[in-house]
């Protein structure tokens, strides 16, 4: 019996160490180690400042979005010429579609001539000899002499479809009597008896009454599409 203790003993030893020493550190270890786990503070991010998060994001990538069309529009403005600047305040519209610069070149060496029934210089220009003018210098064709024989010899479009080079026919005094050539936004070029060779609106209300239709050269739509 006293070997038996003795064995007892000695494998109780073997288990807990001196005395129970280790059984007792490895005991403390844990309630340490359970202590600062207990003490760690783990931020939880609310949903409200998630959605600040996000909303700083979209917002910064608003300003790069915006900053880089800035940008963008100040190199276009460095290319643009002082004629589609000019023509472009003129018209109302932005400059870069101020793109044919035969065209507004044209208009603006003759900009201002004083209208003259029968006239065909600077000195002095009828309406239908202006927008002769026009098309052989833009387009490089010849078209008849008077408003009526210009409005005869195109074809009928509505106003809707109009572009740029169409021409557009008025009654001022009887009939066919008066002819522009259309530009954008609802301008057209002309030689007015009131002011010459300059720009108008043909839903002014002048130019709204006399309105008669807008004719379309098909040799035009050639001469443009090969461009």
């Amino acid at each position: 019996m006293i070997v038996l203790l003795a064995s007892c003993a000695s494998l109780k030893t073997a288990f807990t160490g001196n005395n129970g020493t280790a059984s007792t550190s490895n005991s403390t270890a844990v309630k340490k180690e359970s202590k600062f786990l207990d003490e760690i503070d783990v931020p939880v991010e609310s949903s409200k400042g998630v959605k600040e998060k996000e909303q700083e994001k979209s917002l910064a990538k608003k300003e790069t979005s915006t900053t880089r069309s800035s940008t963008h529009r100040e190199s276009n403005a460095e290319n643009l010429s002082s004629l589609q600047i000019k023509y472009a305040v003129l018209l109302n519209t932005p400059a870069e579609e101020i793109n044919n610069p035969k065209m507004f070149e044209f208009i603006d060496d003759w900009y201002g001539t004083p209208y003259r029934l029968g006239g065909t210089t600077k000195k002095g220009v009828d309406c239908s000899a202006f927008s002769q003018f026009l098309f052989a210098s833009v387009y490089g064709l010849s078209i008849p002499r008077t408003a009526r024989e210009q409005y005869n010899l195109t074809s009928r479009i509505s106003r809707t479809q109009l572009t740029e080079g169409d021409l557009i026919f008025f009654n001022t005094r009887g009939g066919i009597s008066h002819v522009g050539v259309y530009l954008q936004n609802n301008k057209f070029v002309h030689a007015s008896t009131s002011g010459g060779v300059m720009v108008s609106d043909i839903y002014d209300e002048y130019w709204a009454k006399k309105f008669v239709g807008v004719g379309r050269l098909k040799d035009r739509e050639a001469v443009v599409s090969a461009k």
